[in-house]
C-alpha cells in the first residue's frame, strides 16, 4: 500500500510539473487534423522513411543505463574554459554574409541582408530541469540578448537541445517569422506567437520567402518530443536558397538514403552543416557515427561542411572533442573541407577558409 501510494504521489508530481509552458502543448483541433493528412504521419505519429529503432540491435535499456551512471567518459566535458571570439551580433554591415556559431547546433546567418537564426539554445541548458545539462565552461558567451531583430528563426525539431523555451520567450518580440516542422508550431502558438507568424511544414514542402529567398523542407532520420509522448510532431531539415548562396541545415538525423536523394535534387551545395557529436555506437539509427557524416556531406554534393551538434553539451558518452577529432581526421583522407570555426568566431560565408584546430590541447 505504501508503495501503491508513493507511485501515485511521484505520478501527480510528474503531471503537474509537465503543465509547465515551456513543455509546449500536443497538436490538437484544426493542426491536429492537417496532421492527419500528413502521408508522414501514420498509426498516431510521424513515422522516418525506414524503420528506425530508438536502439540498435542487441543493445538494451539496461546496458545504456549502466554505461551512463557507471561507465561515463571522463573527458565527457572539458577540465577548462573553451576558447572564443564574441563577434557583435548587433554592429554587423548590411553587406556582410557570415556566420557565427553559438556551441552545439545554435548559430546565426546573416546573407544578402537577412538576419537567421537556427535551434537556439542560449539559456546554459538543454533540459526541462536547469541543474541538468549545463553548457560547458566557455560555451556560453552568448545570450538572447545579444540577437538582433530575426528575420527567419529555423527550427528543426522539439528536443530540449533545439528548441529552448526561455531563448525563445526572450526573442519573441525579435522575431519576425519561425520555419518548422507540422506540429512543432502549436509550441509556438502556446508561447504567445500569432499563427501568422509560423510556417509549419512538411517534407517536400517549398517556402518562398522573400524574393530571392526560398527554402524546401527535406527529411531527417530523427524523431521528436518534449514529454513523455513522443513523434506528434515533424523533425526536419532545410535547403536554403538566397540569392548567392545555397545552404543544407541538417538539424539532427541518421544516416540514410535521404542525403543522397537531396543532394540529387537540390545539391550541390555552398556549404552543409551536419550534426557531429553525441552518437553512440548504441543508438545509431538516430544520430550519424563520424564515418557516416563525411559520407552524407558527399551525398549532398557539398562544398564544405561545418560539423556542429558538439562543444557545448554532455548528451553521448564520448570524450568531448572525440566528434571533431574524428570527424577532422576522415574529412583529410575523404578530401572533404571542413568549417570548423570557434563559438562566437565570425565566419565570412563567401570566404571558408582560415580555420585553426582550435580544440587542440585543451584537457
Amino acid at each position: 500500500m505504501i508503495i501503491l501510494i508513493l507511485v501515485i504521489l511521484l505520478t501527480l508530481l510528474l503531471i503537474a510539473f509537465m503543465q509547465q509552458p515551456k513543455f509546449g502543448k500536443t497538436p490538437a483541433g484544426d493542426r491536429l487534423e492537417r496532421i492527419k493528412k500528413s502521408p508522414n504521419f501514420k498509426a498516431g505519429k510521424f513515422q522516418n522513411i525506414h524503420l528506425t529503432p530508438d536502439l540498435t540491435e542487441g543493445v538494451s535499456y539496461y546496458a545504456v543505463l549502466n554505461e551512463f551512471f557507471f561507465h561515463k567518459n571522463k573527458r565527457g566535458r572539458p577540465a577548462v574554459s573553451l576558447p572564443s571570439e564574441k563577434t557583435n551580433l548587433l554592429t554587423i554591415q548590411p553587406g556582410q554574409d557570415i556566420l557565427v556559431w553559438f556551441g552545439h547546433s545554435s548559430y546565426f546567418m546573416q546573407i544578402d541582408g537577412k538576419k537567421i537564426l537556427v535551434d537556439p539554445v542560449l539559456s546554459g541548458s538543454a533540459s526541462p530541469v536547469k541543474f541538468t545539462t549545463r553548457s560547458f565552461k566557455g560555451a556560453d558567451i552568448y545570450t538572447a540578448d545579444d540577437m538582433p531583430d530575426i528575420d527567419y528563426l529555423f527550427i528543426s525539431h522539439d528536443h530540449w537541445d533545439h528548441l529552448d523555451y526561455q531563448t525563445i520567450k526572450q526573442l519573441k518580440p525579435r522575431i519576425k517569422k519561425v520555419i518548422c516542422g507540422l506540429g512543432t508550431g502549436q509550441h509556438f502558438e502556446h508561447w504567445g506567437f500569432n499563427s501568422n507568424q509560423v510556417m509549419e511544414k512538411d517534407w517536400g514542402d517549398e517556402v518562398m520567402l522573400d524574393e530571392g529567398f526560398e527554402v524546401n523542407i527535406t527529411t531527417a532520420r530523427h524523431f521528436s518530443g518534449r514529454g513523455l509522448k513522443r513523434n506528434t510532431a515533424l523533425w526536419i531539415s532545410f535547403v536554403l536558397k538566397t540569392p548567392s548562396l545555397k545552404i543544407f541545415i541538417g538539424g539532427d538525423s541518421a544516416y540514410d538514403t535521404h542525403f543522397t536523394a537531396i543532394g540529387n535534387q537540390y545539391g550541390p551545395f555552398d556549404l552543409a552543416i551536419l550534426e557531429c557529436g553525441q552518437y553512440d555506437k548504441s543508438w545509431k539509427y538516430i544520430h550519424m557515427m563520424p564515418e557516416e557524416i563525411i559520407r552524407a556531406a558527399h551525398d549532398l554534393k557539398a562544398k564544405q561542411l561545418m560539423p556542429v551538434h558538439w562543444g557545448k553539451f554532455l548528451l553521448g558518452n564520448h570524450a568531448w572533442d572525440d566528434p571533431i577529432i574524428q570527424v577532422a581526421g576522415l574529412s583529410k583522407i575523404k578530401n572533404q573541407p571542413l568549417v570548423t570555426p570557434m563559438i562566437g568566431e565570425a565566419v565570412n560565408l563567401k570566404d571558408l577558409s582560415g580555420f585553426t584546430a582550435w580544440w587542440e590541447n585543451i584537457p
